[in-house]
């Protein structure tokens, strides 16, 4: 089932000689439970891409439909409440809020809600991501590689429809890079969810089912793993 479709996405910043096109005509879908890839160059366009895939931007051009909604069509009200309950996002940096307790800054999309969260599915997040005995703790007295697992719980905790992860490995070292990837790969898994994730890392992209290559605002490469590619090198 399809969870993600773009049609004709396009992001272009300033006008006349100033004009930067970072997204050109972007075309794409994705399925209920994929793991994706999106790698290319500095200015490229991937984080763009995921910036307008998680609400936080909008396009010039085109719709974006998660969950059977054109996000490209809200209002920045609508969209914050999209991004909360059905987005989850992963960044290099934890973004956890060093006052609150390491439980109160996973349950914090649903606090802001007022809903209560699921008991058995929070344990089973917190203990597959290996941070249960850490709940009470606060950010600061935690390792890197254990801030970004209470992130990755906070990005799950909704049982978002996607999750994006822009270099969630970026500002960890390489065992704590390879944990997380690992974790990343589980919830992909047990608990069927779909997540891109945006990498340099060459290494870090074979670990999904299926990469993107991006250069210049387009799509210059589809592969799934294990198969062919579905765009070749030069098409658009």
């Amino acid at each position: 089932m399809e969870i993600l479709r773009c049609e004709g996405v396009s992001k272009v910043y300033g006008s006349g000689d100033n004009q930067v096109v970072a997204l050109n005509r972007i075309d794409l879908s994705v399925a209920q439970g994929e793991f994706v890839a999106i790698i290319g160059a500095s200015g490229s366009g991937k984080s763009t891409l995921l910036h307008i895939l998680g609400s936080v931007d909008k396009p010039s051009e085109g719709k974006v439909i998660i969950a059977g909604e054109d996000i490209s069509a809200f209002n920045r009200t609508k969209a914050a409440v999209f991004r909360r309950r059905k987005v989850g996002l992963v960044y290099q940096f934890y973004n956890l809020i060093p006052t609150l307790t390491i439980r109160k800054n996973i349950l914090m999309p649903l606090l802001l809600d007022k809903k209560k969260p699921n008991r058995e599915y929070f344990d089973q997040v917190v203990a597959s991501l290996g941070i249960d005995g850490k709940l009470e703790c606060y950010p600061n007295q935690l390792s890197g590689g254990q801030q970004q697992r209470a992130a990755i719980a906070r990005s799950l905790v909704y049982r978002p429809a996607l999750l994006l992860a822009d270099e969630p490995t970026g500002n960890l070292d390489q065992k704590n890079s390879r944990e997380i990837i690992d974790l990343l790969k589980l919830s992909n898994r047990s608990l069927k969810q779909t997540i891109l994730l945006i990498t340099h890392d060459e290494k870090v992209a074979l670990e999904a089912d299926r990469i993107l290559t991006i250069e210049d605002g387009k799509i210059i490469r589809d592969e799934k793993r294990g198969g062919k590619a579905l765009l070749k090198e030069g098409q658009s």
